[in-house]
């Protein structure tokens, strides 16, 4: 398989982690009074999962997925999340397909863990 238009190399990764770090991890965990999470995993074969229900479900031709920032409540120690939405298209403005389930409930880093 060749590459995608849209892979960055690992140099590229570290950066935007770098800058992340710098200009948001400090500031999240003097507000929480602790580190939050920054990493999240999802299995290889749950996301071909979710991505197949997405194809098959969809009402459009060419799906995409947003990814969102999120954070639980104060019962989960408003930790941040990621989750994963349906859109309708693949277009920046595209809209989002209500019509279909998100997906949620990754893993993240305890303690966070670096890049």
């Amino acid at each position: 398989m060749s590459k995608l238009k849209s892979m960055i190399t690992i140099e590229e990764a570290r950066q935007l982690f770098e800058n992340w770090q710098k200009s948001r991890a400090k500031v999240i965990a003097d507000k929480l009074g602790e580190a939050d999470a920054h990493d999240f995993l999802f299995s290889l074969s749950e996301l071909e999962k979710y991505l197949e229900y997405v194809r098959k479900n969809s009402s459009v031709d060419n799906p995409g997925i947003r990814v969102y920032l999120g954070a639980y409540g104060e019962s989960e120690g408003n930790k941040a999340t990621v989750f994963l939405v349906p859109t309708k298209g693949t277009e920046a403005n595209s809209e989002n397909d209500y019509d279909l389930e998100a997906i949620n409930r990754g893993l993240a880093g305890v303690p966070p863990r670096s890049f």
